[in-house]
């Protein structure tokens, strides 16, 4: 199941998981089913808890939770893309300044999350990026447990985000609005096949 993992790991690969990752590829096809206002809700909410985590270790860094609370506005359609744009690539910025290879992930984890505003492909990059700082937190040789149980999170709170969507009384930007959108994750596994 992990194989590939190890292979990217000897291999000093900065990531360590892809849309092609074994191990999440029952995910990934739970993803391509998801309208883009359900990614937006499960991205956003498995960010948070990946927020906390990078904020106990760097509270004074405030940029991951400016990009978190940026996009959330935007799916709201209180601001603008522009304004949220600058937020993810801060956030993304800040994996390039520590010197910390499982915050950084993190930080560009969180930064993902933000963009599935944008587009739905983005919504994979939360995990790729976040299971990425799991392995560096445990070590090649005992990250499985942790990995499988975060795995098992994504499917639960998905799960939960494909239920509760619709019955959320909340604003959302226009353009999350539009019922007839193909999935764009379903649509570039169509087009990698």
């Amino acid at each position: 199941m992990f194989t590939d993992v190890e292979i990217k790991w000897k291999k000093k690969n900065k990531l360590l998981f892809s849309r092609n990752s074994l191990c999440l590829q029952d995910l990934k096809k739970q993803i391509q089913r998801q309208n883009h206002r359900t990614l937006v809700l499960w991205a956003l909410d498995c960010a948070s808890a990946t927020l906390a985590q990078f904020e106990a270790r760097y509270p004074d860094e405030q940029r991951p939770r400016a990009c978190l609370n940026l996009c959330e506005n935007w799916s709201k359609g209180k601001i603008k893309m522009p304004q949220a744009k600058r937020a993810i690539l801060d956030a993304h910025a800040v994996a390039k300044e520590l010197d910390d290879r499982e915050y950084g992930v993190l930080a560009q984890a969180i930064g993902h999350a933000g963009a599935t505003v944008h587009v739905e492909t983005h919504a994979f990059g939360l995990p790729i990026y976040e299971l990425t700082g799991i392995v560096h937190k445990h070590g090649i040789d005992d990250f499985q447990d942790a990995v499988i149980e975060k795995i098992h999170d994504y499917h639960n709170r998905l799960r939960y985000w494909q239920e509760h969507t619709d019955q959320l009384e909340r604003d959302w930007a226009g353009f999350l609005l539009k019922e007839n959108k193909p999935n764009k994750e379903k649509l570039l596994n169509e087009k990698r096949q």
